[in-house]
Parts: C-alpha cells; sequence; structure tokens
C-alpha cells in the first residue's frame, strides 16, 4: 500500500520526494506538486536547440559557464521549485551528484498551451527573485519568437520581443542566434 504524500511539500521535501518517483516530471509551486505534460516533439526540439546553442557560444568563448538542459532543479524559496527547459551557471563546475542549481545566470521556458500562462507570468517574477538571475528567455515555437527579460544593473527588468537576430546575453557575454532555436522547427 502507498503511503499518503502531505498535501503541502517544502522544497526539501519536494526534491527527496520527486528522486524516488519511477517517471514523471514535477514542479512545486508554494509547496503543491504540479505534474507538467508531456510534451510535443517541436518543444523538445526547441529545449534542446536552446541549449545547444548556449553550449556552444559559451565553448565559443572559453567562458568558465556550463549551459544545462532540462532535468535539474532551481529552488526559488522554501516551498516552490521548478525544473526550467535550460539554463546556463557559471564559476566552478556544479558537483556531479547535485540535484538543484542555486545560481543560475540565464533561465529558458519553451512555451506550450499548458504553460503559457505560468511561464510568461509567475514564473518571470519568480525566477527574478534569485539574486543571481540576469537573463530570462521564453521561446514560444508557435509564434517562432524569443522574449528576452533582462535585468539591468539598476535592477530594471526590460524585455524584447526577438524574431531574427542575436540575443546578447551578458553576463556572461555571448551571443545566441535566434536562427540557431528554431533551426529543424
Amino acid at each position: 500500500m502507498e503511503e499518503p504524500r502531505p498535501e503541502r511539500f517544502t522544497a526539501d521535501e519536494f526534491i527527496a520526494w520527486a528522486l524516488e518517483q519511477p517517471s514523471g516530471r514535477y514542479e512545486l509551486h508554494h509547496g503543491r506538486i504540479f505534474a507538467m505534460a508531456p510534451e510535443r516533439v517541436n518543444h523538445a526540439r526547441a529545449k534542446a536547440q536552446i541549449w545547444l546553442a548556449l553550449r556552444a557560444a559559451l565553448a565559443a568563448r572559453g567562458l568558465p559557464c556550463e549551459a544545462m538542459p532540462d532535468g535539474v532543479t532551481v529552488r526559488i524559496d522554501a516551498d516552490t521549485v521548478y525544473e526550467p527547459d535550460a539554463l546556463v551557471r557559471c564559476g566552478p563546475p556544479a558537483p556531479g551528484d547535485a540535484t538543484e542549481i542555486d545560481d543560475p545566470v540565464i533561465l529558458v521556458e519553451v512555451v506550450s498551451p499548458s504553460s503559457r500562462g505560468v511561464d510568461t507570468g509567475l514564473k518571470l517574477a519568480r525566477y527574478f527573485s534569485l539574486p543571481s538571475a540576469r537573463h530570462y528567455l521564453i521561446v514560444d515555437t508557435e509564434g517562432r519568437g524569443v522574449t528576452h527579460h533582462r535585468r539591468e544593473e539598476d535592477g530594471t527588468i526590460t524585455a524584447r520581443i526577438l524574431r531574427d537576430g542575436e540575443i546578447a546575453l551578458d553576463p556572461p557575454g555571448v551571443r545566441v542566434r535566434v536562427a540557431d532555436i528554431f533551426a529543424g522547427l
């Protein structure tokens, strides 16, 4: 018989619980677990493309940063844990057995019909509550555009919608071509 799970989780309880699950992807919003829906092929392709583009840009510049695909978590606070579609962190490499990244510089979400409202609203505010967060990219495969939210030096958040050209991500000091994100879609 399966143990009943609590109605609300802390971030620590959620991560321990999620590591025990045989399959599926989950996030924790204000103490409540949300299962993430299966992904469409273009969603998965866009996630892979942005991760590859970020990884290549970092490698080309030889920066002490790493791009990570989805799978690792980002703790927002004591009862909220997200799993971005890609992220970049800088500094010494994260330990290989780590399950969370606490200092992302760039966070990426590829919107889907079921996640659009959360990705463009709640996560925007919550990701920028992290002191390390400087860029939040929202990739829209249907509209073939990227909304780039950037925290300026004075703390102001600015936004640009790009359908072509390059996305300047400084820090860490790289550029990613919008066309590379949508290649093959």
